[in-house]
């Protein structure tokens, strides 16, 4: 049935891919072909092991100097891939232009690239995504960082909780401002919204670009000052 469906759809109500334009034929298919999302650049760089942040002359993992002089609140993070090609342009679908169904792609993506983190996910209580102010999510529709932590959560079987975070404010947007300026930006701008959802837990924080870190910064000193035992941190993409 699902197949004469599929067969009909593609005759009355063809779909084309948005990054390549080819024709959607196959039955899971929505928005982004199959070989768009399999052609996903993930990270192939060294990298923090605390922030997480990307390095291209390290050979291995290492502690960077900013992680040396000052532990930052989160105990690690993670990025999956570089914000470049193909991984910013359906973030970016995602974000800015209705493509809700992507979230579910993008969680399978993150899976794919660190499910075998074991620091990352072992003891792991809840998951939490990175909110959005009211206003933005009203014109979204929706919170995409929140999408992607809810597909995620039901994947790796984990305790999903959207409101635990709440922006109340709504300050200048974070882009092309400096790492100080983005950080004096965010401050204060999230309050614990359920106490009880974060309390004594080890939360897995989900936001989808980590750009200087302000934002997972700020939101994990929320969670560590709000009674959460811990806080890693999982982004889909990294500035370069």
């Amino acid at each position: 049935m699902a197949t004469f469906l599929k067969a009909a759809e593609l005759v009355f109500f063809p779909s084309f891919c948005r990054l390549c334009g080819d024709l959607l034929v196959f039955h899971r298919e929505r928005v982004v072909c199959r070989e768009c999302l399999s052609g996903l650049e993930v990270r192939a760089f060294s990298f923090c092991s605390c922030c997480g942040r990307f390095h291209f002359s390290s050979a291995g993992p290492f502690l960077c100097g900013a992680c040396t002089e000052t532990t930052p609140p989160f105990s690690l993070h993670r990025s999956c891939g570089p914000y470049r090609g193909g991984l910013k342009d359906i973030i970016l679908l995602l974000k800015f232009h209705g493509c809700a169904p992507l979230a579910g792609d993008l969680a399978v993506y993150a899976c794919k690239c660190v499910k075998g983190e074991k620091n990352l996910w072992e003891n792991v209580d809840v998951i939490v995504p990175v909110p959005l102010n009211r206003k933005k999510k009203r014109q979204r529709g929706y919170n995409q960082s929140g999408l992607v932590a809810r597909a995620l959560a039901r994947r790796m079987v984990l305790p999903f909780r959207d409101r635990a975070l709440r922006k109340i404010h709504h300050g200048p947007p974070q882009m092309g401002l400096e790492a100080e300026a983005r950080l004096r930006n965010v401050r204060n701008e999230y309050i614990i919204s359920d106490r009880l959802s974060v309390r004594g837990k080890t939360i897995l924080l989900v936001d989808d670009v980590f750009t200087t870190g302000a934002t997972v910064t700020e939101c994990s000193r929320i969670l560590i000052q709000g009674g959460a035992k811990e806080v890693r941190a999982l982004t889909l993409a990294q500035a370069l």
